[in-house]
Parts: C-alpha cells; structure tokens; sequence
C-alpha cells in the first residue's frame, strides 16, 4: 500500500513538472513597477522552480532545524544579485545561465543518494540567487523599486517555503521511498532546466 502510495506521489510530481516545464515563457511577464509586478516575476518557470529546488536541497542536505538556511542564503545573494543588475551589470547569456541553475539543483537532488558535499550545495544556491538577482535587477523599474522588491522578495519566501514543505512532507509520510521520490525531482528539474536552455 505504502508502495502505490509512494508511486502516485511521484507520477503527480512528475507530471505537474512536465506540465510547467511546457508553458511558452520562462518569465511572468515583464512588467516591472509595482508591488504586483513583483509578486509575479518570480513565478516564471526558471526562477520558481529554482526557488522550490532550494527549498527542498535544504530539507535533503541540512538537519531539520537548519533547513531555513539555505533559502535565506538564496535570498541574501538574490538581494546583492539585484543591486548588480541595477547597476546595469550582467553575465552574457543571463536566460541560459538561470536555466543551467535548474540542471545543477536537479544533479544535485539527484546525487543526494551519494552524499554530495554541502559546501557544493551551498556554492550552488548562492550562485544561483545571484544570478536570479541579476534578472529581477536588470528589469526593475527605475522609480518605485522598494514596492517591486517586495513583491519579489515575498512571493520568493512563499516559494523556499513550498520547497520545504514539500520535502518534509515526502520525508514523514513516504520514509524511505522519499529518496526515490526526491531523485526523480532532481531529474525532472534538470531536464526542464536543458528545455528552458534550448529555448532561451
């Protein structure tokens, strides 16, 4: 019973990854100046799922009483990542590098099997919100950016949160299985992360 349970969760997880992993843009619009414009600009594909990976790396990788760490260093390097694209400063190639995060959160769900150094984690997720920093930086409005970085910086918080929960979800109701479970995420978000890099 606790099998079959364990293989509907998976084919649920997958399918609602494929099916965002279909939608046409990799961004909630470009629109950026207001306090909405900035609730929605994370919920593109490449920055949520981002987001929800971090979450969920954080439950695998860190005891459970950590497990906020990882999203607040995410946030902390998405702030500083920000200010850069305010500046006008960004990385050639910005879309596919958002993208490649989502291959490296997958790779590294997946290898969580072979325990993964956490110092590689955590490089990853702050690379990773620096660069999804960059992107919200560089389409921020010129005048009213405190309102827009509300927005962004509260609707990223609800998504680490979703991550998390996810993942101790997996792990209290599924046990073992949750691994099996947590890989297949991993490999689902690679490859939605090589289908946003092919149409970025």
């Amino acid at each position: 019973m606790k099998f079959q349970k364990s293989q509907a969760v998976a084919k649920i997880a997958a399918s609602c990854l494929l099916v965002l992993a279909g939608t046409a843009n990799a961004h909630a619009g470009h629109d950026a100046s207001s306090l909405a414009s900035g609730l929605l600009h994370p919920l593109g594909l490449d920055h949520m799922l981002a987001m929800l990976a971090v979450g969920l790396w954080s439950v695998n990788a860190l005891p459970a009483q950590r497990a906020w760490q990882g999203p607040a260093l995410f946030m902390l390097a998405l702030m500083v990542g920000a200010v850069i694209g305010l500046q006008g400063l960004q990385f050639a190639m910005l879309e596919h590098l958002t993208a490649l995060s989502l291959v490296l959160f997958g790779a590294l769900l997946m290898m969580r099997v072979h325990q993964v150094p956490v110092l590689l984690g955590w490089g990853v997720v702050a690379l990773s919100g620096l660069v999804h920093g960059m992107a919200h930086g560089a389409e921020a409005p010129a005048h009213g950016i405190s309102a827009y970085a509300f927005g962004f910086l509260a609707t990223t918080a609800v998504l680490h949160f979703a991550g998390i929960a996810t993942g101790l979800g997996l792990r209290n109701f599924m046990s073992r299985r949750s691994s099996v479970v947590v890989v297949l995420l991993g490999s689902i978000l690679s490859l939605a992360g090589l289908y946003l890099i092919g149409h970025a």
